[in-house]
């Protein structure tokens, strides 16, 4: 199965600054155990994250790749890999087709695994963006409560997503535990 990850908030540490440097990335506890799990149950992971700091000017894309380049180590250290890391780098007044809420990160998620829809794969994140992006896919969306998760979650509650059945979860590695177990699945 395709698990999509947003990354900031599910995989790493965020209160809503922007993180700008690979020194300022830490992964949430358990969150990179979770992803090599998943991996090593025969799941593949991407990754689809809005990184409108590079179109704010506050970092660039030499400074994302080490973020990531970090993360994949990681990853890897754990025995897991990710398959594929798409990221909209535009500012949100660019109007690109790309930045979350909108689905020009998982197109290019589908394109590189050469599918024909996203059907079936999972969405994890911890806004409404995330969710919004996966479910307009076709993917079956998750919150988790890590990030922006409990904010996103009390909102969900006023104003839902039409037709969504969104599962939540605490953290990344509690998702893991329940899909790993075939929870719910």
């Amino acid at each position: 199965m395709l698990i999509i990850l947003d990354r900031d908030g599910v995989i790493n540490e965020y209160d809503g600054n922007y993180i700008c440097s690979a020194d300022e990335w830490h992964p949430i506890p358990g969150s990179i155990e979770a992803v090599a799990r998943l991996c090593n149950a025969g799941h593949r992971i991407a990754i689809a994250t809005n990184q409108s700091g590079i179109g704010r000017g506050y970092y660039d894309t030499d400074e994302l790749d080490a973020m990531h380049e970090k993360l994949e180590q990681l990853v890897e250290a754990q025995g897991g890999c990710i398959d594929f890391i798409a990221f909209c780098p535009h500012h949100p007044d660019d109007q690109c087709g790309c930045r979350k809420p909108l689905t020009g990160l998982l197109e290019q998620i589908r394109q590189h695994f050469h599918l024909t829809s996203l059907q079936g794969a999972i969405m994890v994140g911890d806004s409404r963006k995330d969710l919004e992006a996966g479910h307009a896919e076709g993917c079956h969306p998750v919150l988790v409560r890590t990030g922006n998760g409990e904010e996103t979650e009390r909102h969900l509650d006023t104003r839902p997503i039409p037709g969504a059945d969104v599962s939540i979860y605490d953290n990344l590695s509690k998702f893991t535990d329940a899909l790993l177990s075939a929870e719910g699945w």
